[in-house]
């Protein structure tokens, strides 16, 4: 279960196929370019008036309620023919390896971050139904920056898809949810969260090249402290293939490039990558992701002692206990999704 060639599936005529490329477009460069249109249909008198009150509403909402959404969302966004498509096009798998009873709540560290975090985002976020087959009555959310529910529109999408918040307090509020089937917030019959977190985040897209498996966690400890604050079992998840779907223009650390990407991500928390994808019509440039497939691994839960000031040393042991365990994942799993996986390694920094 290698490399995934860029051939199409029998199942997939012409016109479906190119249709999967086109949404899979539509879906990478969205951010980037929606809000700029919307921003610019807004110059109007009555446009910035909508706007300011708009603008006004989401700054409440998101300090007051971290811009919450109940259950799981809104579902037909999180399961339907276009997330299926996205899903069948790299393709993406989600492989179980242990139980997530849903009577807790539970932090999934998931590596690598890749360019976009696209396995991830699809098990976990916009295409949720063999996760839900897997882990039932357990809600999985994503943890992504805090900005981006600031952003008028793309904040209801991204809630709608079931992320959150990855600020402490944000964290903090799901982790300590009710467990319980009675509890108001559980109407939907789901009686746990499951936060995703991309820990690596933007320092750890800067490394994702195909074949490069680096990971950034030796000096993120944040997620251990809110584990052990909220009493949430870790769960350590390893993504195979995500790294492939895109390159980047050479970025060594030593490059200028480097350098500014390393300025720009101290300045807005996001790291200004050029991606080398693929095109409509020709598979050697452009922004639509390569086909190569991506399968998450999800391991089984570290338990952590729950308390409100965690010991250093404490700390240290658990983040000791998750690097290990993705160490394990990487060895055990790495010559069943990787191809010629003996000229393929595991780097921690």
């Amino acid at each position: 279960m290698g490399s995934h060639q860029d051939a199409t599936p029998a199942s997939f005529t012409n016109i479906s196929y190119r249709f999967i490329r086109l949404y899979c477009f539509i879906f990478t460069v969205y951010v980037s370019v929606f809000n700029n249109i919307f921003l610019g249909k807004c110059l109007s008198f009555m446009g910035r008036a909508i706007l300011l009150l708009y603008l006004s509403f989401i700054y409440y909402d998101h300090k007051k309620h971290f811009s919450n959404i109940y259950g799981n969302g809104w579902l037909p966004l999180r399961n339907n023919f276009l997330t299926k498509h996205m899903r069948d096009y790299f393709p993406i798998e989600l492989v179980k390896t242990a139980e997530l009873k849903p009577n807790r709540n539970y932090i999934l560290a998931c590596f690598p971050h890749g360019v976009i975090g696209t396995g991830v985002t699809n098990n976990m976020g916009n295409n949720i139904g063999k996760w839900l087959q897997l882990y039932p009555g357990v809600r999985p959310k994503i943890a992504t920056l805090d900005m981006h529910f600031y952003i008028p529109f793309l904040r209801e999408i991204l809630r709608f898809w079931g992320l959150i918040s990855c600020s402490k307090e944000s964290l903090i509020y799901y982790l300590t949810k009710s467990n319980d089937p009675e509890h108001s917030h559980n109407k939907d019959g789901f009686t746990s969260n499951a936060v995703a977190l991309l820990v690596g985040g933007a320092q750890e897209s800067l490394d994702s090249h195909p074949r490069n498996y680096v990971l950034t966690i030796k000096s993120r400890q944040g997620f251990i402290k809110v584990a052990i604050r909220t009493g949430s079992a870790i769960v350590p998840s390893f993504s195979f293939g995500e790294v492939d779907i895109y390159d980047q223009v050479n970025n060594s650390s030593d490059s200028c490039l480097r350098r500014f990407q390393l300025f720009v991500k101290e300045l807005t928390g996001v790291s200004p990558l050029i991606v080398i994808g693929r095109g409509f019509f020709q598979y050697n440039f452009g922004f639509i992701p390569q086909r190569h497939q991506i399968v998450q691994v999800v391991g089984s839960p570290i338990e952590v002692k729950q308390t409100y000031n965690p010991d250093p040393q404490y700390v240290n042991e658990i983040h000791q206990k998750v690097i290990e365990a993705l160490e394990e994942m990487f060895e055990k799993y790495k010559h069943k999704y990787i191809q010629n996986a003996n000229t393929v390694h595991l780097v921690i920094n």
